[in-house]
């Protein structure tokens, strides 16, 4: 017995000894990959090599399997040799299921190998993954979530929005089981970002009215606390934006810069949450305050604040510089190009068109890194340049760009927005278009059943239906519907609407002989235009003064118009001529799409069947605001 004893010790001893050394050269080697992956710059060759140099030990599987997940990710993450890293990836997620309690290489190896799949389109093997790995993973909370959210995403991304909403639905309902209202939090209000892309309002109010209950009961991480509420807010602040109701989300606005005010001030806590199911950030408090500037400025931009805009834009700008040279995050290109987007239409109202094309350019130049990028925004770069050609009175571009926008979106407000355009363009060319003009205008009546909910788009369509009854000599019908304008536009603040409809019933009342009439409703545009200020307008307006002193007899007052005239028409004819001598003028004859995987065959759809989300956001993000530049009489 004592012999059997002693040589079992002896076993043992060299069983431990053997361990131990392979522990020492494992660690060696390990040591040796994460200081060549970590050199500046990296040697990821010479990393490959020393993870490589781990296989011909035959390691316990254990170690197997974690040096297949890590070879996969540094050549997914490092390299272009895909087919390694699926090789290496799919390996570690076989090898780890046979082992037991090794869920982090298991779940890991999982996630890895599903985006690895989406990148090379294989959506069709990367959703069976993750449903196995969610099947069994519940004991799992941070994995079980994490891959809910990334199955949730991939649907998201092929536009199954439903599947996506039932997903965040199971993991809200998992979140609260397993006690993490935090994370609870996280995916209601994921799943009312995606309820508020469908329009799905019914369903959106109750949820937001949970998830704020959520938040504000939820005692936790003090930054953990402000992301969610500025999540929350921010749903809030876009949903009521994309109503075009600038005025009544001003509350709400003003409540998202104070809690970005809050999570700027506040220190990142390194404790972790004693909750596994806690373990997750919306976004970086740096990210979360570019996302605020960007609100502000589509609330700016909506509002006809555009020298607010165009502030909050240069300093938003200036942050992602800075950001993107540290995080190559895709979120911050998508930021850069929504505010650009944005900063754009601002420069052709204030007179800044040659400025506006360069970052047109820019734009084109960013998608061109990124094809979900430039798919997600092909057809907001052929409304800006078809809003650009119609500030360098090139009629025929701007409707080839227009037609372009409207066969490559489905997305509602969008397309309403390009039709007002495309309508206004009809309507400055004459009769050439008549048929199809009307046909524009029947689409969006808003005196029937206007097809999107946008207040900002429906007060635009009254305006563009003046414009037309105008141009018809049906002054009083004219009169009517630019009244309206006014009346909705007042109501929400849409101070660039009601600036183009005063000038309007102003040209209106000078024509009808009415010139008291016509210079009550000139001036206050003529200030109103100053303040926003839209160079369009005032030159508008100061030729209509100019006409409406000389009727009366006031010629000093004549005079001082005459030549605020000159001066805004010489440098409208300064910005007009630098514009059209830059290279990137060439962009408008672009009439092809931009983008030629998401063209559209056949006749422009009559209203588009859903409302496509803009993908690469937390949010939908549009916030199109009247492009309309309506200098349309010659003066």
């Amino acid at each position: 017995m004592a012999a059997q004893a002693a040589a079992a010790a002896q076993a043992a001893a060299a069983q431990a000894a053997q361990a131990e050394a392979a522990e020492s050269w494992y660690l060696a080697l390990l040591g040796f990959a994460e200081h060549f992956r970590t050199s500046s710059p990296p040697k990821i060759r010479l990393c490959v090599h020393c993870l490589q140099a781990v296989f011909p030990f035959k390691p316990p599987q254990r170690i197997e399997a974690r040096t297949h997940l890590q070879l996969g990710s540094v050549l997914y993450h490092h390299t272009k040799n895909s087919e390694q890293a699926r090789s290496h990836l799919e390996k570690a997620w076989l090898i780890s299921q046979q082992i037991p309690q090794f869920e982090d290489v298991k779940f890991e190896a999982a996630s890895l190998l599903s985006e690895l799949y989406c990148q090379e389109n294989s959506v069709d093997a990367a959703k069976p993954l993750l449903r196995k790995a969610i099947q069994i993973s519940q004991q799992t909370p941070y994995w079980h979530c994490r891959l809910l959210f990334q199955l949730a995403q991939l649907h998201t991304l092929e536009k199954d929005l439903v599947s996506a909403c039932d997903l965040l639905g199971v993991g809200a309902e998992y979140a609260r089981v397993v006690g993490s209202e935090y994370t609870r939090a996280l995916f209601l209000l994921s799943k009312g970002m995606l309820l508020l892309m469908e329009r799905k309002l019914q369903e959106v109010h109750p949820l937001l009215t949970l998830c704020g209950q959520i938040v504000e009961n939820w005692q936790g991480n003090p930054i953990q606390k402000e992301s969610l509420r500025v999540f929350f807010l921010v749903l809030q602040v876009t949903h009521y934006l994309d109503a075009g109701q600038v005025k009544s989300v001003k509350p709400c606005l003003k409540q998202l810069q104070q809690c970005i005010q809050t999570i700027s001030t506040l220190h990142d806590d390194e404790i972790l949450p004693s909750n596994p199911a806690d373990l997750f950030h919306w976004l970086p408090k740096e990210h979360m305050c570019v996302l605020v500037y960007l609100v502000t400025v589509m609330h700016s931009m909506q509002a006809g604040y555009l020298e607010k805009a165009q502030k909050y834009t240069d300093k938003a700008l200036m942050q992602l510089e800075k950001l993107k040279m540290l995080d190559c995050s895709p979120i911050l290109s998508s930021f850069q190009v929504i505010l650009l987007e944005h900063i754009i239409m601002c420069r052709l109202v204030t007179g800044h068109k040659a400025t506006a094309l360069q970052e047109i350019s820019q734009v084109c130049q960013l998608c061109q890194q990124s094809p979900r990028l430039f798919s997600n925004h092909a057809a907001q770069l052929h409304t800006l340049l078809g809003l650009y050609c119609v500030s360098v009175n090139c009629m025929d571009n701007a409707e080839a760009q227009f037609t372009t926008a409207l066969r490559l979106t489905n997305h509602q407000e969008l397309w309403a927005f390009i039709v007002t355009n495309l309508a206004s363009v009809y309507i400055r060319e004459g009769n050439r278009h008549q048929e199809v003009l009307y046909s524009l205008l029947e689409r969006i009546n808003p005196d029937h059943s206007f097809p999107v909910s946008s207040h900002c788009l429906r007060a635009a369509a009254f305006y563009v239906r003046g414009l037309f009854s105008f141009f018809q000599g049906r002054y009083n019908e004219a009169k009517r519907f630019l009244r309206e304008t006014l009346k909705m536009s007042n109501a929400e603040d849409l101070n660039r609407l009601t600036a183009c409809s005063l000038v309007l019933l102003g040209h209106i009342f000078y024509v009808l002989g009415n010139h008291r009439e016509s210079n009550n409703m000139v001036v206050p545009a003529m200030q109103l235009a100053s303040k926003i200020p839209d160079m369009s307008v005032q030159l508008w307006s100061s030729a209509l003064l100019r006409d409406l002193n000389k009727a009366c007899g006031n010629a000093i007052d004549a005079h001082e118009a005459a030549q605020m005239h000159q001066n805004f028409s010489q440098q409208l004819l300064q910005d007009h001529i630098e514009a059209c001598s830059l290279p990137e003028h060439n962009l408008i004859t672009t009439a092809r799409p931009l983008c030629s995987s998401r063209r559209r065959t056949g006749p422009t759809p009559a209203w588009p069947a859903c409302c496509e989300p803009s993908l690469d956001l937390p949010m939908c993000f549009r916030g199109w605001s009247p492009g309309f530049v309506p200098d349309v009489f010659g003066f």
